[in-house]
């Protein structure tokens, strides 16, 4: 005990946590209040986009030297079948042609393509015979669920 009449005791009568001093936290989570007019539920299509590939492959016999250009004809092609084809499928306007020579994807500006050939325009460069020539034509269509 305290001799010194100073000294008084002090009886403690509540013990406050960390949490209640800390002022970032605990945090309530607060619901946003609920639209008054809430949208209707989007109907669910009765449709779906399909998408259709068709793939045409030439290996050149000899080089073709792109200075002028060069045009070949879809019949040189053959499908992922390994048939010849007569045409190539162009899906228009809902699609696109993709042309990858030796594997590597071109500019689209570099090339055109339409149901009789694939015309490359003129550059500087050279196609080796033997490298691979893909022309990818990629078309979207509609079916019922």
């Amino acid at each position: 005990m305290c001799k010194n009449t100073r000294c008084k005791r002090k009886k403690i009568t509540e013990v406050k946590s960390c949490e209640i001093r800390n002022r970032y936290g605990p945090y309530t989570m607060v619901p946003p209040n609920p639209d008054p007019n809430p949208l209707p539920p989007a109907p669910i299509p009765e449709m779906t986009i399909v998408p259709i590939v068709n793939r045409y492959f030439y290996i050149p016999q000899t080089s073709i030297d792109l200075a002028n250009g060069a045009t070949i004809p879809a019949t040189l092609f053959y499908d992922d079948n390994e048939d010849q084809v007569d045409e190539f499928t162009i899906f228009s306007p809902n699609g696109y042609v993709n042309l990858h020579i030796n594997g590597v994807i071109q500019e689209g500006g570099f090339y055109q393509a339409n149901s009789n050939a694939l015309t490359i325009n003129p550059a500087n460069g050279i196609i080796r015979a033997g490298t691979p020539i893909i022309v990818e034509s990629l078309g979207f269509t509609t079916a019922k669920l």
